[in-house]
């Protein structure tokens, strides 16, 4: 825009709205200030305000409804509670496995059904709902899914008490899952909305944790419960933990998402001026349900093929989060079988996996944020993805050495400490591995963290319903000495998996250069972290200085620097999102000729 059409535009801006003051958001609990919507109205967007070229709609300076800019002690209550949202899921994912003899003197299924059944179902409902959810989060925002989910779950969890047989029980669980999934996916979207690149880390630690404490906590709590009171109440204590969560979410989890509260400011803008406005984010893009629904089907699965970083941590997450899931049903054969243990004694056994996971979270929290903020200093206050993966290092170690020791004196005619003891380092490893990976994903494919987190939770979910299925019978071979067989196999496996983070804190920077994706991302964030020095560096104008027009001139100059950048950001899109329709054409060719061969047999 020239200087005079910036104040004409001003002018007519706010000459259309008779009492801008009106459509000012209040102050809340997280938005200490406010952000005047004669402000809003008098900033320079990008466009002509046309259908045909709409004003592009982003963030002012300082702007109070970004939630970057929110009270930092309210960030942190959110990041707590989401955390505890998740964690309630996890929790009911396997404390259910306590409840196993109180359900088989009930409904007389083989144990094995019971246990291998109860708990994988509820975890594949873990793979299938992230390929909903993610596209719902980009259409109707966080807050929203949140609520319906959480909802939904806790309805699942309350009918399943009413089961009047083993096959329903089994079904409704499989729901349970498929709804409470939304929270493992969602829940790091959040964090990335309201935390920047340095303060991330303690936020996705705090989340991340969950998904391992939930699962370690569920057969301590299911079994006491399950063994004192009978199964009802240990999924009644899920269904009111989770309906708790559910009403104080409701009340007081907002909106997060950026490209959602942008559009709401672009509606209102266009409702009260006669103007056209669009979210920035959203030119060129088709923001409908069913295009999000096909990119958010699509893309987590061309993330898999093309991605070789999220192909291969994935695997290596779903290989350890496989055989955390596996030990539900091999704790019980040896603590209960061979050494006699009652159902709430026997759960005490993952004592061991979740003091390693407590020393996991306290090393993050305590060192390793610390460690990355010096060096996200040194880098200008975001430091290289790889700089994430040095726990993941030690995590690689620790998994081998815990299973290891637990492989070798599980035994009946050893001590019961030993095998505990050697479980530690399992718990210790996970973490570290699980939260650096997260990281290092989410901060090499920020944009893309939502895809990247489901294809990651879809794998990771699968390997998680899969490996519980074999577990009776791999700690059955050959007797008692099967026991010995289940975890060394999952050793020799994240033996294999050992080399990765080292590979990729070595190779990572120069791989991700040769990724479509990674180097979009990074193209990105290197434009929106140059918008924003500009925006820093020009002052917002007074009152009196938007009526003179002062500062029009440099106004101009931000404008013309972010059109030229705007039109370099738009081309790389352009390119690869033709690059990626080829590939989607042919993938949906390839799977269309699959699946008449076979009937739809591969769906």
């Amino acid at each position: 825009m020239s200087s005079q059409s910036t104040q004409d535009f001003t002018s007519s801006a706010l000459e259309a709205v008779a009492d801008p003051e009106q459509y000012t958001l209040r102050k809340t609990t997280y938005r200490l200030y406010t952000t005047s919507f004669r402000d809003i109205l008098a900033q320079t967007y990008s466009g002509s305000g046309t259908k045909e070229d709409p004003y592009l709609v982003e963030w002012l300076p300082k702007d109070a409804e970004n939630p970057q800019t929110w009270a930092s002690v309210y960030k942190w209550l959110l990041t707590i509670q989401v955390a505890i949202a998740t964690l309630s899921v996890a929790l009911a994912s396997s404390a259910y496995s306590g409840a196993v003899d109180s359900l088989q003197a009930e409904f007389h299924p083989p144990r094995q059904i019971i246990l291998t059944l109860g708990v994988s179902l509820f975890v594949l409902g873990f793979a299938f709902g992230p390929l909903f959810w993610a596209p719902f989060s980009e259409v109707v925002g966080r807050r929203k899914l949140y609520v319906f989910t959480y909802l939904v779950f806790t309805m699942w969890q309350g009918v399943s008490i009413a089961s009047p047989n083993m096959a329903s029980l089994i079904v409704f669980r499989f729901l349970s899952g498929f709804f409470g999934s939304s929270p493992l996916v969602n829940t790091g979207g959040t964090l990335a909305d309201m935390f920047n690149a340095k303060q991330r880390g303690l936020a996705m630690a705090i989340f991340a944790s969950a998904p391992f404490l939930g699962p370690a906590l569920g057969p301590i709590t299911g079994g006491f419960l399950g063994q004192s009171a009978g199964w009802k109440w240990v999924i009644g204590f899920l269904t009111i933990f989770a309906g708790i969560i559910t009403i104080v979410g409701a009340i007081s989890v907002p909106e997060t998402y950026a490209p959602v509260l942008l559009r709401w400011r672009a509606q209102k803008l266009s409702e009260v001026t006669g103007y056209h406005y669009i979210c920035k984010l959203d030119k060129g893009r088709d923001t409908s349900l069913k295009t999000q629904f096909k990119v958010a089907l699509s893309r987590p699965w061309l993330l898999l093929i093309w991605e070789p970083i999220v192909l291969l941590l994935s695997i290596y997450i779903a290989i350890i989060y496989g055989i955390l899931y596996s030990l539900f049903g091999a704790f019980p054969i040896v603590f209960q079988r061979y050494r006699g243990w009652s159902p709430g004694v026997g759960g005490l056994g993952f004592l061991g996996v979740l003091v390693g996971m407590i020393f996991a979270i306290a090393y993050i929290i305590l060192y390793e944020n610390a460690r990355y903020g010096r060096i996200a200093d040194k880098h200008g206050g975001i430091a290289p993805p790889e700089v994430r993966l040095v726990p993941s290092m030690i995590g690689a170690v620790a998994i081998v050495v815990g299973l290891g020791i637990f492989a070798a004196t599980d035994s009946p005619d050893i001590h019961w400490i030993a095998p505990i003891i050697g479980s530690a380092p399992f718990g210790l490893g996970m973490v570290l591995i699980f939260l650096s990976t997260l990281s290092y994903l989410t901060d090499s494919y920020l944009i893309y963290a939502a895809s990247v987190l489901a294809s990651n939770s879809v794998i990771r979910s699968l390997f998680g319903f899969a490996f519980p299925l074999f577990t009776p019978q791999l700690y059955s071979i050959d007797g008692k000495n099967g026991i010995h067989w289940g975890p060394a196999v999952g050793g020799l496996l994240a033996l294999i998996c050992l080399p990765f983070p080292f590979i990729f804190y070595k190779y990572g920077a120069k791989i991700r250069e040769r990724c479509r994706y990674a180097s979009e991302a990074k193209a990105m964030l290197e434009q929106m972290q140059a918008s924003s020095k500009r925006a820093v560096a020009q002052p917002v104008s007074d009152e009196n200085d938007l009526e003179k027009g002062n500062g029009a001139d440099a106004n101009r100059i931000i404008s013309q620097n972010d059109s030229v950048q705007a039109k370099k950001a738009e081309t790389t899109r352009n390119s690869i999102d033709a690059q990626d329709s080829t590939m989607a054409h042919t993938s949906d060719h390839e799977s269309h000729s699959a699946c008449s061969s076979e009937s739809g047999a591969a769906r």
